[in-house]
């Protein structure tokens, strides 16, 4: 029997979507291996995110009192006095920008092996990790020989876990060294470009190759306005600098789970798949009726963009630009 502890993630006062869903791949692993979950929520309303966090198959809440926003040096702390009292033998943390600054430092100062990326674990009588390779053309599996592991879990390879439960909740006094603590923080600011999160987003339009002209953009941008949506592209208009970064869906963008995702002139690369294969309902307007986009397209339109979006624009009470 080996429990399963996980680390759940905030930011300026909300609970992120990873949280919900490792909470469902650390019950999927102590179910395989006999064990309890324990959850940790460190910072911020910690009794309000205990409340929204007592789902389903969660055994035990620890809560930690340290801090409104994300430290370094004070999850590093936390987490591994949390791993070392609840005696949980793996420990999953969101593969976010937060959980890849502190993950690899828990796993240093516990001589913990850890893996990264996960989008599948397993466990026959040794912990196997799924990881995707070469651009997310491969998928390999890890065999992790030892007894403890640190795992970070990519956002929207599980579902969220919705259903309330009963778990324990207990305040864990952490002994912070602060002479350890090299920083401070004073506060939270996006960083130039981020006017928007697409990870956060509930209906995008993105758009691809097809636009063929940065020009062309104002079409798009006409029937994002129109229907409420926020715009997304893939990495090709990144990389011609007609969208910003913050705007790129995919493996070295966003990964994004919003409730409609419309893919425009996007044929369906996997480096794109990856990023937005989560969406709840996703349609795909291109001219290649053999598109890869079509494979995981719930709804598709043959036929071009140019003539379908200023249709839609208009069926949705827009004027086409």
């Amino acid at each position: 029997m080996s429990d399963v502890l996980a680390i759940s993630e905030h930011r300026q006062g909300e609970l992120r979507d990873a949280s919900y869903e490792v909470v469902t791949a650390g019950r999927e692993l102590a179910d395989e291996t006999g064990g309890d979950l324990h959850l940790g929520v460190i910072g911020g309303d910690v009794d309000t995110y205990a409340d929204e966090l007592n789902l389903e198959g969660v055994d035990a809440i620890h809560t930690v009192d340290e801090g409104d926003e994300f430290n370094h040096d004070v999850y590093t702390q936390t987490t591994e006095q949390l791993f070392d009292a609840t005696g949980a033998s793996y420990l999953l943390v969101p593969h976010t920008v937060n959980g890849m600054d502190y993950a690899p430092a828990v796993a240093g100062k516990t001589d913990v092996p850890v893996v990264t990326d996960a989008i599948g674990i397993a466990h026959n009588g040794a912990l196997e990790i799924t990881r995707e390779m070469y651009s997310s053309k491969v998928e390999t599996t890890v065999d992790v020989d030892s007894d403890e592991a640190i795992v970070t879990t990519r956002p929207a390879e599980w579902e969220a876990t919705e259903t309330d439960g009963d778990a324990s909740v207990e305040a864990f006094d952490v002994e912070i060294d602060q002479d350890a603590v090299g920083s401070t923080v004073t506060g939270f600011e996006e960083a130039a470009g981020g006017d928007v999160d697409l990870g956060e987003s509930e209906f995008i339009v993105s758009i691809g190759r097809g636009i063929d002209e940065e020009d062309n953009l104002d079409l798009i941008e006409e029937l994002a306005d129109t229907v409420g949506a926020d715009l997304g592209s893939s990495r090709p208009l990144v990389d011609n600098g007609w969208l910003p970064k913050n705007r790129q869906v995919g493996q070295s963008g966003k990964v994004v789970t919003p409730d409609v995702y419309i893919a425009i002139g996007i044929s369906g690369a996997v480096q794109h798949v990856a990023g937005m294969k989560g969406a709840d309902t996703i349609i795909a307007i291109n001219t290649d009726p053999s598109a890869p986009i079509y494979d995981i397209a719930d709804y598709g339109v043959v036929g071009d963009l140019f003539e379908v979006v200023p249709q839609l624009i208009e069926e949705f009470g827009g004027t086409p630009p």
